[in-house]
Parts: structure tokens; sequence; C-alpha cells
């Protein structure tokens, strides 16, 4: 049986929100972080930006929060528009784990329940999100766009690997931005497409 997917909102504004999010989640940790004196992007993980404490907790968790609601609206369209039912899922999970990072900061003091499950939440969000390029290419794939299914594999096999990294390396902050960041401006160059391109 087919699925039919209906956005909730017309497609240009859904698309403005697929590039809205990840602009302000990327434009949240670049800003905060240069404003933050000992902060070390190399080295530092995005969610200190967050944490209890931190001067730059509140305009961080808005831009987590930003990210987070906007990207599900997003959804429904670039899964019908790629013909990739599953990026419905895999962009609307990585919307709702960044809500739920934002809703658990990292801890004061580390090591505790709540730092555990802000974890998991974070590692939710990395998984989604690496997946959703890769997602995407088979439905490239099947509308022949054979470039951007590759450039699209391409990314999804980059973010994978330097998320990956941000656990296994040394400049974890660096491996993850990296990660985060590729699929971030995949969103846009996507968003951007279905935004001035006829249906």
């Amino acid at each position: 049986m087919a699925i039919s997917i209906r956005p909730a909102i017309s497609s240009r504004a859904a698309a403005v929100c697929g590039m809205a999010g990840p602009v302000a989640f990327v434009g949240g940790w670049l800003v905060n972080g240069l404003r933050t004196s000992g902060y070390d992007p190399l080295q530092d993980a995005i969610s200190q930006l967050a944490r209890e404490g931190a001067p730059t907790r509140l305009s961080m968790t808005a831009c987590f929060v930003a990210f987070g609601l906007l990207v599900p609206l997003w959804a429904p369209v670039v899964a019908r528009r790629l013909e990739a039912p599953g990026l419905r899922w895999s962009v609307t999970v990585a919307g709702l784990a960044t809500v739920a990072v934002a809703a658990l900061p990292l801890t004061r003091e580390p090591g505790g329940t709540q730092d555990l499950l802000h974890a998991v939440a974070a590692g939710t969000g990395y998984v989604a999100m690496a997946v959703t390029p890769l997602i995407a290419a088979a439905g490239l794939r099947r509308q022949r766009r054979t470039t951007a299914a590759t450039l699209s594999t391409l990314t999804g096999v980059v973010s994978a690997c330097a998320l990956v990294a941000t656990v296994t390396a040394d400049a974890s902050g660096l491996f993850q931005r990296l990660g985060l960041g590729v699929v971030d401006l995949w969103h846009v160059v996507v968003a951007a497409w279905v935004l001035w391109r006829r249906p």
C-alpha cells in the first residue's frame, strides 16, 4: 500500500524551515563559541555552550530548540520531493532529539543521570542526521539524479565517520561540527532547491 506524505504547511514555507533551522543551529554554536572565553571549538562539544551555568546557555538552548522545531516541519516536504519516505522519520527524529538535548542540558557536575540521558538524545540525533543524506540518495537515484545521489551519499558517509570520530579521536569538537555541519549544509542546499524550483 502506498503511503501518502502530505505536508502540514506549504512546500515553500517548509523549505524556509529547512533552511532556517540548520542556519540557527550552526549560527548558534559559531557565535556563542566565539564569545565564550576559554571555549575551544576544536575540543569542546557544542552542548558545553548550553551546559547548566554556562553564560551562553539561554541563547544556545534557543538555537537547539529552533532547529528541533523547524526541521520536522520540513521533513514531509523533503521526503515527498526526493521520493524517499524514510526522510520523514529521520529528519523528524533529528529534530526531536535536538529538543531533548535542549531539555536535558549537561549538568554543572558531570556524570549524573541527566548527562547520560543527554548523551542518549545527542547520539540519537547524530545517527538520524548521518542517515538522512543516505536515505535521500536512494530517492535521488530513483529520480535518476545520479550526481546528486553521489553527493548525498558522500555527505552521509562523511557525517557518519566524523561523528564516530567524536568519541574515538582527539579534536572531538571539530569532528562533531564537521559531522553535523555537512548535513546542515545538505539541508540548506536541498531546501533552497525546493524553494526555487517548481514542483
